[in-house]
């Protein structure tokens, strides 16, 4: 089996970088991926099962993994939801299918996306994490169009070893991931 191609530039151009950058004396201190999460939240699955239906059909196709449906914790009257109600699924990828989907979303859907200048390089959330949000399931190359009954976004969280915001800032811009104006 061969390595996948972003691990191997991990391995092979990151790792060096950020030691001499970050002045690391072990391979072990360098952050890395742990593991991507990606998350579709649907209100409108409280009237419609089909559209879980559809959105699981859709995460699976896009990350080669079955997801997991997501089920509400506490009853909400204002908008009809019970306990234990079906609100949205989400898939954590490692490994192998981690780099393969980072690498699709770096190289395939995020130049796919309208007007797109890069993704902002804000949302890190002070530990190294960075969450991206995405409005359309479109931009992926296996979702075929006609097959879609609505447009769904979704959310991507993709969990580094860093500890700090510079250090998973500078670890994500050296795997391609295109920030805004640097």
């Amino acid at each position: 089996m061969t390595i996948p191609r972003l691990r191997e530039k991990y391995l092979n151009e990151v790792v060096p970088a950020l030691q001499k950058e970050f002045g690391y004396s072990n391979i072990m201190q360098v952050p890395g991926l742990h593991k991507v999460v990606i998350n579709i939240g649907m209100g409108e699955a409280i009237q419609s099962a089909k559209a879980m239906d559809n959105a699981v059909r859709d995460l699976s196709e896009i990350t080669g993994q079955r997801p997991v449906v997501t089920r509400a914790k506490h009853s909400v009257a204002t908008f009809k939801l019970r306990e234990g109600m079906p609100i949205g699924c989400m898939v954590t990828l490692r490994g192998r299918r981690m780099f393969d989907f980072l690498d699709k979303l770096v190289n395939v859907a995020l130049p796919r996306l309208r007007d797109f200048q890069g993704v902002s390089a804000d949302s890190f959330d002070g530990r190294g994490n960075y969450t991206l949000g995405i409005r359309e399931q479109l931009v992926f190359p296996e979702i075929n169009y006609d097959q879609v009954d609505k447009v769904r976004g979704m959310e991507i969280t993709i969990v580094t070893t860093a500890h700090s915001d510079e250090e998973g800032r500078r670890l994500l811009k050296l795997l391609g991931m295109p920030f805004k104006g640097r």
